[in-house]
């Protein structure tokens, strides 16, 4: 028996990078995976890949700033299979790399309107879903080990990811009782197309990423996929308000 067999698990950002990793895990443990995003030809070719290989997956485009559609969304999946069992509130952006008085307000609004308000959407129709499930269900964030430590330069990422963490947190003791655990995940660097577009400029970059890290290497999505799905299984009933770092010792030192 696998470890999410028959749950249905909503993955938001699933066309890419941890996202993408994630989803195809949570299938092979034998959950329904519905795929949202807003990048649609990488979605549905996606769902394909699950598809063909004997997984149960969907795409839904959804954007998760837009709260109306993401209650939507949410609905529309419990009424086809009666219920969200889980899901994987992935979806996010970088933004720029400045200090605070080079910082742009529209960039400071798009990186919170994304990588916060839209987890406090997602979450909210998640949850309002959850109570109405006798067995409730569990709720994975994706955070950042930048959710946990300041990191110069990243202004927008960093205050959006700590406010990630807070609402973790504060959820999961609103609901605990009620059977729905809300957890985060805090990546460090990993091999992803946002990685990619921070380092592809210099050599230097990436070298001097790794240095930070006590494994010395950057992770494979995959590392990540395999913490969201132990969260959202059964394996960890008694797991909530938990901010995981999957870092490789970084936010140790």
């Amino acid at each position: 028996m696998e470890l999410l067999d028959n749950k249905v698990i909503l993955v938001t950002g699933g066309s890419s990078g941890i996202g993408e990793a994630t989803g195809q895990i949570l299938s092979q443990e034998g959950a329904r995976v519905i795929i949202a995003d807003v990048q649609d030809d990488a979605g549905n070719q996606l769902v394909e890949k699950i598809v063909g290989t004997g997984g149960k997956a969907e795409y839904k485009h959804m954007d998760v700033t837009d709260y109306d559609g993401v209650r939507q969304t949410i609905k529309a999946i419990a009424e086809k299979y009666g219920s969200v069992d889980g899901a994987f509130n992935n979806a996010g952006i970088e933004g720029p790399t400045a200090k605070i008085s080079d910082y742009e307000n529209s960039d400071w609004n798009n990186v919170l309107q994304v990588n916060l308000t839209g987890v406090y959407n997602c979450i909210k129709c998640q949850i309002d879903q959850m109570l109405t499930q006798p067995e409730g269900g569990s709720i994975v964030n994706t955070s950042s080990a930048a959710g946990l430590i300041g990191i110069p330069g990243a202004t927008g990422y960093n205050s959006a990811k700590h406010g990630v963490v807070g609402l973790t947190k504060t959820v999961a003791l609103e609901y605990a009782a009620k059977k729905i655990r809300v957890n985060a995940v805090c990546p460090g660097f990993i091999e992803t197309p946002m990685l990619h577009r921070v380092t592809d400029a210099s050599i230097k970059i990436r070298e001097q990423l790794i240095k930070m890290v006590p494994m010395k290497r950057v992770a494979q999505p995959s590392e990540i996929g395999d913490a969201v799905a132990w969260l959202l299984s059964e394996k960890s009933t008694y797991v909530t308000g938990v901010a995981l770092p999957v870092d490789g010792g970084w936010v140790a030192q």
